[in-house]
């Protein structure tokens, strides 16, 4: 550090306190330095804004809107970002904060003679201020960063919300396919003894007998399967809440709204999307909390100032001319102003700080570019497949499944009379079974499709304009 000193001597008494106008300069210094650099305290622009997995949450039923608060609350990952996010939150007081004051103290072991007497001890402080707009950009920096940690909780959340759901909506599927097969061996029961009593008549067959106990043991080897994915979807679910794996979980019914879905992906979803997302909000925070790093990182060429007083215990002459005659100010002690300043000159230092911070900038530039793309792809993929999905519910719940029943009824009254074999009957059942599950199917995945489209969005679809979107 180069050092400029003033000193003064005090003509007065031997022993002064420090003047109060210069320590009263130097804690105004120290205040107005960074008073600029707390004026910017939302810097994501989100504050009173309510979250986008708090607004698909109010849109749900009771229920569900229960079980996905307490994901919300209790999930074991979404306490460590709120955790970590709390912690950023306290760097930008820090940031703004000016470098402790130095103060120090010399004992002189061997006084040092001087004209007005010897130097017996010295004191000084000092106060280091960070050249101007440093802090500023510090905190504004922090502050950028701080919002988006907070941001990256807000995506967690909703991805929380768009997983529970989806959780849920397979958990209903696997109730409606059991179900399904239960009534179907229920049915393939009841026949059972009727081709056992023909057979014992000698009207029917032992074939028919054997393939209908054969169709029971696949819908008790389905039951099973049934039972194993269930096993691993409420073990999943109740990862998300910090349950115990094998806690029980209410029932659901796979049922929900069926939402018009237009063809095609309406620019109106991406546009609702970017504003929507926090991911994107939190990726253009990242890109501007690394041009205020370029902004710093060019700074940095700028000297520090560093200010101080000096302190200095003189004793009286003691010696025999001393004592003969006094010099003018005789034992007076000394007071000292010290300006400094850091000299920057590593340029190559400073110069590969300016570029860390411009690649920085560039990574954060193809972040945000990533999030939108990964954004466009997923609505497009989603917007194409909700539609098809709708129509094939449609078309079970409408035609198949009406036609299966109908077909059903037909063979049953045909082998109730004896005008059909077995074999008829099983494959008009078979028929209903499949068209059963796979409506059941096509619902679960149109109600997934549509939380996993929310999730994209950042949004419920009801907040989405009319005639573009469902």
């Amino acid at each position: 550090m180069r050092a400029l000193p003033i000193l003064f001597a005090n003509p007065g008494r031997k022993r002064v306190s420090t003047p109060c106008g210069l320590v009263a300069a130097l804690l105004v210094l120290a205040s107005v330095a960074p008073a600029s650099a707390q004026s910017e305290s939302d810097p994501s622009g989100t504050s009173g804004r309510s979250s986008a997995a708090d607004r698909i949450r109010a849109n749900l039923e009771p229920d569900l809107a229960a079980l996905v608060d307490e994901v919300l609350e209790r999930n074991p990952d979404l306490a460590r970002l709120r955790a970590s996010a709390a912690a950023s939150e306290q760097r930008a007081p820090q940031s703004r904060a000016l470098p402790d004051p130095m103060a120090g103290l010399t004992a002189f072991l061997s006084t040092p003679e001087t004209r007005v007497g010897p130097q017996q001890a010295s004191a000084t402080i000092s106060q280091r201020f960070p050249w101007f707009g440093k802090l500023r950009l510090r905190e504004r920096e922090a502050l950028l960063r701080a919002a988006a940690a907070r941001l990256e909780v807000e995506a967690r959340r909703l991805e929380m919300v768009t997983e529970t759901r989806r959780l849920v909506h397979e958990l209903a599927f696997l109730e409606a396919e059991e179900r399904v097969v239960r009534e179907d061996r229920a049915t393939l029961s009841h026949f059972e003894e009727l081709a056992r009593s023909r057979y014992a008549s000698g009207v029917g067959l032992s074939q028919a007998v054997i393939k209908i106990q054969a169709e029971i043991t696949k819908d008790d080897y389905r039951l099973l399967g049934i039972e194993t994915r269930q096993a691993s979807l409420q073990a999943a679910l109740n990862a998300l809440r910090d349950r115990a794996a094998d806690e029980s979980l209410p029932g659901f019914v796979l049922d929900g709204p069926r939402p018009e879905f237009a063809d095609g992906m309406p620019e109106t979803l991406l546009a609702v999307a970017r504003e929507g997302r926090p991911e994107v909000a939190r990726a253009r925070l990242l890109l501007e909390a690394t041009g205020v790093g370029i902004e710093l990182a060019e700074k940095e060429y700028r000297p520090d100032v560093t200010v101080g007083l000096g302190y200095t215990l003189v004793g009286r002459r003691d010696d025999a001319p001393g004592r003969a005659a006094p010099p003018p100010g005789n034992g007076d002690d000394i007071l000292g102003l010290t300006v400094g300043i850091n000299l920057p000159v590593r340029r190559q230092k400073l110069e590969a700080a300016v570029l860390q911070a411009s690649a920085l900038e560039s990574a954060s530039r193809e972040g945000l570019r990533s999030v939108l793309t990964a954004i466009q792809q997923s609505l497009g993929d989603l917007s194409a497949r909700l539609p098809l999905t709708l129509d094939q519910l449609s078309l079970f719940e409408d035609l198949l499944l009406v036609q299966a029943e109908e077909a059903l009824r037909s063979a049953e009254t045909a082998y109730a009379s004896g005008s059909q074999g077995a074999l008829d009957f099983l494959d008009a059942e078979r028929v209903l079974l499949d068209v059963r599950v796979a409506s059941a199917r096509a619902l679960a995945d149109s109600l997934v499709l549509v939380a996993r489209l929310e999730g994209a969005l950042g949004a419920p679809l009801t907040d989405v304009v009319p005639g573009d979107t469902p």
